[in-house]
């Protein structure tokens, strides 16, 4: 049977699909996973210690040699990504309270749009951009897992996240990151770990949900992913083409949640329990923003390629016309 392979034709569905079954299991037969033993320490119980082992090879892909226009690439599409979403969480809360509008709250919302889905954005790279485009990802990795979300969430005052949590957070990123610059074996060997992981750690945040929270979480994370793909992909197309001083689809191409963000939510009420009544709404809407971003973010930045392309060969050719 070619189930990976399957899933995989799905967006986003090496996580969002694991997730699924986990909060079918957990809604119709729970009393499976709660047998005790290795049953339940892995497929039920095992959030923290999947969460950190994903931050910890993670934290490998991330090369440090990568310098130049890479560097400052990754750095502009990093900043501008966690810019507008603590920007609009923020803006959220304000006006809402941390209850949000229409089921969304800004916690949903900064945990979603602050991260991408790099295994996309490196696709898009290679198939609309150049070599230093498809390094940018080395920089653009430091938003995968919860770290950046959670300061987002503490220097905004929409959460209080102590100091060590934070540093606890960062802790397998960096070790991993330096195991992985130390020796490309072992960077080769973590990043092929992530793969692993993945359909794991969606089965298990899917095994503390209930089925009611994922039918809740239709609308309200239909529009997440789509507020993520607008602000995050088109809005960021044209700051970055500003940035850049010309076109550059790259921009749009970040305009994604990464399925590796279903698991932010829960991780960040691990260190504020204050934040625990919103985990799991949070986890399904972003499970459903996976998915819608990642059906709108390759058909924009495609269709910003070719209106970039266009643009510039007008400019050319107004530029020949003038020299001639």
């Amino acid at each position: 049977m070619k189930i990976c392979a399957t899933m995989k034709k799905f967006p986003g569905g090496m996580m969002v699909i694991p997730l699924l079954v986990g909060c079918l299991v957990n809604t119709f037969i729970p009393q499976c996973l709660e047998i005790g033993g290795f049953t339940t320490a892995l497929f039920k119980g095992g959030q923290a210690t999947l969460v950190g082992l994903f931050i910890f090879c993670s934290g490998a892909t991330i090369n440090v040699k990568q310098v130049g226009q890479p560097l400052y690439k990754g750095a502009v599409l990093t900043i501008l990504k966690l810019i507008i979403g603590v920007v609009i969480g923020f803006v959220l809360n304000k006006l809402f309270g941390p209850v949000g509008i229409l089921g969304l709250t800004p916690f949903a919302v900064i945990s979603a749009v602050t991260n991408s889905n790099g295994a996309i954005y490196t696709a898009l790279a290679k198939e609309f951009g150049d070599e230093t485009d498809v390094g940018a990802i080395a920089v653009l990795s430091l938003n995968d897992g919860p770290f950046l979300t959670m300061i987002a969430l503490g220097t905004t005052g929409l959460a209080s996240i102590p100091l060590l949590s934070i540093v606890a957070a960062i802790v397998p990123l960096i070790i991993g990151m330096i195991l992985g610059n130390l020796d490309p074996d072992f960077r080769d060997l973590l990043s092929k770990g992530l793969n692993m992981i993945l359909p794991i750690n969606g089965f298990v945040f899917g095994a503390n949900m209930s089925l009611v929270t994922i039918v809740k979480a239709g609308v309200p994370g239909i529009l997440l992913g789509v507020i993520t793909v607008l602000s995050t992909g088109v809005l960021t197309y044209y700051l970055y083409s500003a940035i850049r001083r010309k076109p550059d689809p790259m921009g749009m191409a970040i305009g994604t949640v990464g399925g590796n963000a279903v698991a932010t939510p829960a991780a960040v009420a691990m260190a504020d329990p204050a934040l625990e009544p919103y985990a799991e709404a949070a986890t399904a809407q972003t499970a459903a923003a996976v998915v819608i971003t990642a059906i709108l973010t390759p058909i924009l930045t495609g269709w910003f390629s070719k209106k970039a392309a266009k643009k510039i060969a007008a400019k050319e050719q107004a530029k020949k016309a003038k020299e001639s």
